[in-house]
């Protein structure tokens, strides 16, 4: 198993256990060597494990002391997408596509300085297992390369970020702009609301270090389901 893949593992599996309250806020987590042992892993994989963590604001590694939970909330980091920061919350989400195909826009090319006006739009609904809708997301991504193969196979394991990181495209540099919007008659109906109920609104878009697109995404949020912790690269 390559070593990238062994730190995810022990990314997850700690990340789960800090969201879900059993390492709670305050706590110290094991020391390096007996991670290394609980997941079989070298203590290099468990320490880029922990650096991970702290970046993502789940710990605080401190000299003397070791790794202290500092998480206290469900807070989301857009950086991994919206589906995978809610199922770190413990929360079960299923996601609906309403539609992948090839769109020509211009104006998006301009806007977000894209080589070609041809994108593939990605239209989302993500629900609570009894149906009630947490998002409506819109995404828009490069139609080029090995992205083209989305339009017949669909995304790569469900998920936009997979598919992205698959194209070797990473994002390292991201502005987001977030408002409250009332909900249109269309939007209302898809997320079983009433028109003109408040939901948080978000746009975001990436591009890689380099400066290549790589995605711009609208979504529509639930508020009483979201907080927002933004965070993105150095050069922002």
């Amino acid at each position: 198993m390559p070593s990238s893949t062994k730190r995810q593992l022990v990314v997850d599996a700690l990340r789960q256990e800090i969201t879900t309250g059993r390492l709670a806020p305050g706590s110290r987590l094991p020391g390096e060597h007996d991670l290394a042992e609980r997941f079989a892993v070298s203590r290099g994989t468990v320490r880029a494990a922990l650096a991970e963590l702290a970046d993502l604001e789940y710990i605080d590694t401190r000299g003397g002391i070791g790794s202290i939970v500092t998480f206290d909330g469900a807070a989301l980091d857009p950086r991994a997408g919206w589906a995978r920061s809610i199922h770190a919350t413990g929360v079960e989400v299923s996601t609906r596509v309403l539609r992948i195909e090839k769109i020509e826009d211009a104006s998006l090319a301009a806007e977000v300085g894209a080589t070609a006006s041809s994108f593939i739009a990605v239209d989302r609904l993500r629900q609570l297992a009894d149906g009630t809708a947490l998002s409506l997301e819109r995404s828009r991504i490069p139609c080029s390369g090995v992205l083209v193969s989305v339009l017949d196979d669909g995304l790569v394991e469900g998920s936009i970020t997979t598919t992205l990181e698959g194209a070797g495209l990473v994002p390292a540099r991201a502005e987001q702009w977030v408002d409250v919007l009332a909900l249109d008659a269309t939007d209302a109906e898809l997320l079983g609301q009433p028109a003109g109920t408040p939901f948080l609104h978000s746009r975001r878009v990436s591009h890689t270090q380099t400066g290549d697109f790589v995605e711009s995404v609208e979504s529509l949020l639930t508020p009483g389901r979201f907080r927002l912790h933004m965070r993105f690269g150095s050069e922002l």
